[in-house]
């Protein structure tokens, strides 16, 4: 009897230290200011931010019924005229709006190439083993990869290339399937924003790193494009829902 006690002495020692082990939570203060590190480097990457909109449980803040991307759009309708590299305007929205998601709106120093995740990841190694200089790479919820390339501004031929905006697909959508290029009109959330259902944006190579210029991954992330709706095609599935996947 006494050496049962003993033991079980033993044992929730052994579990006391173990809970003494466990890390704690990340205090608020931490969490806070490495999110306004990250939108200050983002910033002085010279890339524009303005406040968006954050989850609720599933739902969006904005409180709009059956909002088409909640958690992912700006709360200002002007947030085009907005948004700013201005650090002390960046540290009151952060102070003000501690919830906050931020976009960035693109068009203007930067672009962004959209592509599925499974693609996107095809494409980064691809172009890393080839040695291309690839630019900051954010990882988007459970299926997109936002990769940031200096932007094109306008172009001579206007149907060069589309303006882009998030709830509609290019007119070419076929010759490259699931990939969106995100430029005049346009914005992306920035990392770190959270997503309904626990999920996030997150930087993959962070905002210390050169924007390339887009035509340098273009091809590596067309073929991968095709690559991802091919299969999904060879497995009986559509090519553009699994390329477009709802709420995007």
């Amino acid at each position: 009897m006494g050496a049962d006690s003993g033991r079980a002495r033993g044992t929730e020692g052994k579990i006391s230290q173990w809970l003494r082990r466990r890390p704690k939570p990340r205090p608020a203060e931490d969490e806070a200011s490495e999110r306004l590190a990250l939108l200050l480097a983002v910033a002085g990457a010279g890339m524009p931010v303005s406040p968006a909109a954050h989850p609720v449980g599933f739902r969006c803040s904005c409180e709009r019924v059956g909002c088409p991307t909640p958690a992912r759009h700006p709360v200002s309708f002007a947030w085009q005229t907005q948004s700013t590299t201005d650090p002390a305007q960046i540290e009151r929205w952060a102070a003000g709006q501690p919830l906050a998601n931020f976009i960035t709106a693109t068009g203007m120093v930067h672009d962004v190439l959209d592509v599925a995740l499974t693609a996107g990841l095809q494409a980064l190694e691809r172009l890393t083993d080839e040695g291309v200089e690839v630019g900051p790479v954010a990882r988007s919820g459970s299926d997109r990869m936002l990769f940031f390339t200096a932007t094109r501004g306008t172009p001579e031929e206007e149907d060069e290339w589309w303006p882009c905006e998030l709830d509609c697909h290019p007119e070419t959508q076929e010759e490259h399937p699931g990939l969106r290029w995100h430029c005049r009109g346009s914005y992306v959330l920035l990392p770190p924003s959270r997503l309904p259902g626990e999920l996030d944006v997150r930087w993959e190579r962070g905002p210390e790193h050169p924007l390339p210029d887009p035509l340098t991954l273009l091809e590596a992330l067309q073929d991968a494009c095709a690559r991802y709706a091919g299969s999904a095609e060879a497995n009986g599935l559509d090519p553009n829902a699994v390329a477009w996947p709802l709420g995007r």
